[in-house]
């Protein structure tokens, strides 16, 4: 049976030529083919399989996975902020989840809630003035993070030391500031894969530190007499049997300052 396509005719070949001439002398290049684009997808990994990223999260910034189900992120420059605010989260993270642990190996008999109270410091610290060092602490937090804010306003406006000229940062990326904030010289080699690093474990440290302030509460316990506790009886010491209960004061008192506590879900204290 003869077939009912229709070959083109030579006006319309020589239409569809003067049209590929026209793109190649002109530079533009043909539209990249649908299967190069769901094979470049395909290839990326996103935190789950199958899913589609927004198109602002396009695996440029490190640990970018796709994830941002409430597209606060679609502002690119609230983006930006929201990845510094997340970097400063996780490093602080990191470092309160070493100090927990560290803490609760070395001193055991000090529970890590009141770790910071002047009786359970180190000897020579016991008599500290709680509010001198509030104060100090204050003054010093608000002079980096107001520097941290300038940089975010004005990228490199603050990569010289105001106080001892001369010295300064490379700054390559924004909250990477390198130079002697990284001693052993991580930026000089895959940057990238070192930021996520970075990244992945601030994050698993912000679930923790949470998780360690949840059993705090709940149970009175540092996370490893808590892990102990779990391991030789798991049925009876898990989330379900101690949800509810609030093992901490409802006050405490700092060198007579009457500081109210909470629990983060409704407890009997």
């Amino acid at each position: 049976r003869a077939s009912s396509h229709k070959s083109p005719t030579i006006s319309q070949m020589a239409a569809l030529a003067q049209r590929a001439g026209t793109a190649l002398s002109t530079g533009r290049k043909a539209p990249a083919p649908r299967h190069s684009v769901v094979s470049n997808a395909a290839t990326r990994n996103l935190w789950a399989p199958g899913v589609i990223a927004p198109e602002y999260l396009n695996g440029e910034l490190a640990g970018d996975y796709g994830w941002d189900p409430l597209g606060l992120g679609a502002d690119p420059k609230a983006l930006r902020w929201y990845r510094q605010a997340e970097l400063v989260h996780a490093r602080w993270a990191m470092l309160g989840v070493a100090g927990v642990i560290v803490q609760e190996v070395i001193k055991p008999e000090v529970f890590w809630y009141e770790a910071g109270q002047p009786q359970n410091l180190p000897a020579p610290f016991t008599d500290i003035n709680m509010g001198g060092l509030l104060a100090w602490q204050f003054c010093l937090m608000h002079f980096v993070e107001v520097r941290r804010w300038q940089d975010y306003r004005n990228f490199g406006s603050v990569n010289e030391d105001p106080i001892f000229k001369g010295n300064k940062i490379p700054n390559v990326e924004m909250g990477y500031p390198g130079g002697i904030f990284d001693p052993l010289g991580f930026s000089k080699g895959n940057l990238k894969e070192a930021q996520t690093k970075e990244i992945k474990n601030g994050r698993l440290a912000m679930v923790a530190f949470a998780g360690f302030v949840l059993q705090a509460q709940t149970t009175g316990k540092g996370p490893l007499a808590d892990l102990s506790t779990h391991l030789s009886n798991p049925f009876a010491s898990n989330i379900a049997k101690n949800i509810g209960r609030c093992m901490i004061p409802s006050t405490v008192d700092v060198q007579g300052l009457h500081i109210p506590l909470t629990c983060l879900w409704p407890g009997q204290q």
